[in-house]
């Protein structure tokens, strides 16, 4: 805790006796004049939220309790739904989102669904009964097909605002924050093709979600535009599957098993089951197979080999999500509609020339 007195800031060590703290050492560790920091400690207005966030970082590396003023100043909670956190791209983003909504004065409160337990309306309900400010919903209900979208005028109905994130439906008036799944699809065919693959395939999730559908379209298109083959022709090149190690294992067998030298993933958690499922069949990658993921998730680029995949703008994506819900808390609502982020190919050790091509640059 810091009394304050004056314009003169006593700061208590956590783990030893009292001791009063030196301004310039605050200042120093926070890059800032000894005047901000005694404005920050002392809740003077005039200070950037940068800049406020650095004093209150620098308290933290010092090993000084914040200012009970500061350490409990809160604009309320907002809610974050997850489907799981076992695939790591939901973590990634949890942490993306739940540090703007910091810095913001926000608190974040993760609800994660888990089989078994609380379903999205169940968490939702009980974030609403907890008065959250706003929610985001992170591959929510809103991507899939055959939900019931009233579960989202219901909750606009509370006056709850909210941000959906991954899936677009024009059944929810709600802003909707997506990576480009079709021209994530166009960079992994391209890719490619460029190394001389003509037989590459395509394991994704169950059809029924928006984001499987886009890669698929694109897929589709990408395969017409660089091989010349029709959608109905690539449609044997598709397997659906989960999002697991285990689904990515039996989609890539299967694609192997009917002649693919490449396999583009809709996870990177399918794309390690695919190299499984390559090794498990005596095939190496990427010499007689190459695989390709989607998300970049963390460490994801110290696999053996290191994963060739779409990486997802986490970080663009989740500061969008969070700047739109704080506008809609504010009151100016956002448009009905999507915005919409590219990916970006990354590429590593798991792809190279198919067996017998020449790549093309």
């Amino acid at each position: 805790m810091i009394p304050v007195r004056g314009g003169q800031s006593d700061v208590r060590p956590v783990q030893s006796n009292p001791v009063t703290a030196r301004l310039a050492d605050i200042a120093a560790q926070a890059g800032v004049s000894e005047a901000t920091v005694s404005r920050v400690l002392n809740g003077k207005p005039g200070v950037a939220a940068a800049t406020r966030e650095s004093v209150l970082a620098a308290l933290d590396v010092l090993g000084y309790e914040r200012p009970v003023r500061l350490r409990h100043r809160s604009a309320g909670l907002v809610g974050l739904i997850t489907p799981e956190l076992d695939n790591p791209i939901f973590p990634a983003l949890a942490q993306v989102i739940g540090q703007a909504l910091t810095r913001q004065g926000y608190t974040p409160v993760l609800a994660t669904q888990t089989p078994g337990g609380s379903t999205e309306d169940e968490l939702t309900e009980m974030l609403v009964d907890r008065g959250v400010s706003g929610i985001i919903f992170v591959s929510g209900l809103h991507a899939d097909t055959t939900a019931d979208m009233q579960r989202y005028d219901q909750l606009r109905g509370q006056g709850v605002p909210y941000v959906l994130l991954g899936g677009f439906s024009s059944k929810v008036k709600a802003p909707f924050v997506s990576p480009d799944d079709r021209a994530a699809m166009h960079l992994a065919v391209t890719h490619l093709v460029s190394l001389g693959h003509t037989r590459i395939g395509l394991a994704v999730g169950p059809k029924r979600f928006v984001p499987v559908l886009r890669k698929i379209e694109g897929f589709q298109q990408a395969m017409e535009s660089q091989l010349g083959l029709a959608p109905e022709e690539s449609e044997d090149l598709i397997q659906h599957s989960l999002y697991t190690l285990e689904g990515g294992q039996a989609a890539a067998s299967a694609l192997i098993g009917v002649g693919c030298t490449a396999v583009v993933c809709a996870s990177d958690m399918m794309a390690l089951g695919a190299i499984r499922a390559a090794r498990g069949l005596g095939l190496k990658v990427p010499r007689d197979v190459s695989v390709v993921g989607f998300d970049d998730s963390p460490l994801i680029a110290f696999t053996d080999p290191p994963l060739t995949t779409i990486r997802q703008p986490v970080q663009a994506m989740g500061q969008a999500a969070v700047r739109t819900l704080l506008e809609e808390i504010g009151g100016t609502p956002a448009p009905h509609s999507e915005f919409v982020f590219m990916p970006e190919l990354v590429v590593r050790g798991s792809t190279a020339s198919g067996p017998g091509a020449v790549g093309r640059s």
